[in-house]
């Protein structure tokens, strides 16, 4: 088994919820979503963010904007919908519900018989 795909596929698992969770903060430029992500340890390319900002945006979850640039064409900045932080918000419950339970599931279970040992002086 490719260690390496399981790796990948956990990451994807969470990249719109972390994407959303930047976004929420205030209004962002895709550049500097792949930043803020690369700072977190979370590399993405810009092929694999600009399509999953589509989605989201054709969902009505992101809306943008134009600025202009001094230094080049005009910029688009994200910001989150409110249909967006509704459905951030159903996003973070469940991030919560997933985390405790893995919590709970990585952590080895206390048994009568290691309580004893333990309390051995």
């Amino acid at each position: 088994m490719d260690i390496q795909n399981t790796q990948s596929q956990m990451r994807k698992g969470v990249l719109e919820f972390c994407i959303l969770s930047i976004i929420r903060q205030g209004e962002v430029y895709p550049s500097d979503l792949v930043d803020r992500m690369k700072l977190a340890n979370l590399h993405i390319l810009e092929g694999t963010l600009y399509p999953l900002l589509t989605r989201l945006k054709n969902a009505e979850l992101l809306t943008y904007r134009w600025v202009e640039s001094n230094s080049g064409p005009p910029r688009k900045y994200f910001v989150m919908t409110d249909k967006g932080l509704a459905f951030y918000s159903e996003l973070e419950r469940t991030w919560k519900e997933l985390a405790d339970a893995v919590q709970v599931l990585t952590q080895p279970i206390a048994s009568p018989e290691n309580e004893n040992n333990q309390n051995q002086p």
